[in-house]
Parts: structure tokens; C-alpha cells; sequence
């Protein structure tokens, strides 16, 4: 059995990484491995299936027992992706996607060369803050940090095997697909 093939997919907070993410996921039945995170939910989010929300010492301990592939703190909150979400898929030839912050992404770049990495980004800074600000979820607070850390994870971009600019939401859906059906069959 071929090993399944990993596709890194990072960029800004509200650049639609995870629309257009669940999108593809359904399109082409492909695993989104589930993050972790220490942030508290958003309305509608259910623990185990958008994330697993841990506490900060439920985090740190899992991160001492080397349960993570890669994390980061982003937004004063812990992020990172468990080994158990990823691993095991692949050696079983599933294709996974990593939805993840530009931070996270490097670190697995760096364990697995191979894999797929895309960057996501909105055409013009206004439209990001406009996103943010549509998602009526986050305080003045939050969007100005989120805004301010956007500016520094655009700087990782060249980092990335690809860019895609996130003009409409079907536009993107289907350069992602056409990214991950490069890569081969669809296991």
C-alpha cells in the first residue's frame, strides 16, 4: 500500500481556510486532521470535530508527552496538531489535509519534506479586516492582533510550494482540488 499524501494549508486568520478546507473535504471525502486548541469555542463549534478544545495544562501536558506533531501559541492561545490525527492515516494511504498557522506549518515541513504546502490569502488587507469583522465572534481586541499577526504570517508565504488568493470561495475550492488531484489518485 502507497503512503497517503500530506497537504499543509496555512495563512492569515480569515483568509476562509477552514470554508474552503470543509468544502474540499466533503468534494473529495479527504481527512482534515482536527486540531487542538486551547481557545474557547466559537458558536456552533463541537469539541472533537472542529477542535479539540483542551485547557492550558490539559495542552502543556499532552505537548511534555510529545503528543504533537507541531503547535504554536497564536492569538495568546495553544494550537497544534496530535502525531494521532496524522500517522497513522498516511501510513494507511489516506490523503490528509493540516489546516494550521504559518508557525506549524514549518515545523512539519521540516518532518515531512514532502509535504504539500499552500498558502491562503485574501486579495487586499481591507478584505481581511472586513472578514474578521463579519464573523462578529471577536472583540476590538482580538481582530487588532489578529490583523497585526496576519501582516507577520505574510511574510511566510514564500515559504510555501503554493499561493492562492481567495477571491471567491468556489474559485479557491477548485485550485485546491486541482492541487491535490496533481498529487495522484485520491486514495
Amino acid at each position: 500500500m502507497s503512503k497517503g499524501h500530506l497537504f499543509v494549508v496555512s495563512g492569515p486568520s480569515g483568509a476562509g481556510k477552514s470554508t474552503i478546507c470543509r468544502l474540499v473535504r466533503k468534494m473529495l471525502n479527504i481527512n482534515l486532521a482536527t486540531s487542538a486548541t486551547t481557545r474557547k469555542p466559537r458558536v456552533g463549534e463541537v469539541d472533537g470535530k472542529d477542535y479539540y478544545f483542551l485547557t492550558i495544562p490539559e495542552f502543556e501536558k499532552r505537548l511534555a508527552n510529545g503528543e504533537f506533531l507541531e503547535y504554536a501559541k497564536v492569538h495568546e492561545n495553544y494550537y497544534g496538531t496530535l502525531k494521532s490525527e496524522v500517522e497513522s492515516r498516511l501510513a494507511n494511504g489516506e490523503n490528509v489535509i493540516l489546516e494550521i498557522d504559518v508557525q506549524g506549518g514549518l515545523q512539519v515541513k521540516e518532518k515531512y519534506p514532502d509535504a504539500n504546502m499552500i498558502f491562503f490569502k485574501t486579495p487586499t488587507r481591507k478584505e481581511l479586516e472586513e472578514r474578521l469583522r463579519g464573523r462578529k465572534t471577536d472583540s476590538e481586541e482580538t481582530i487588532q492582533l489578529r490583523l497585526k499577526n496576519s501582516l507577520e504570517e505574510l511574510k511566510y508565504e514564500e515559504k510555501y510550494d503554493t499561493s492562492i488568493v481567495n477571491y471567491t470561495v468556489e474559485k479557491s475550492c477548485e485550485e485546491l482540488i486541482n492541487i491535490i488531484k496533481s498529487k495522484g489518485e485520491m486514495k
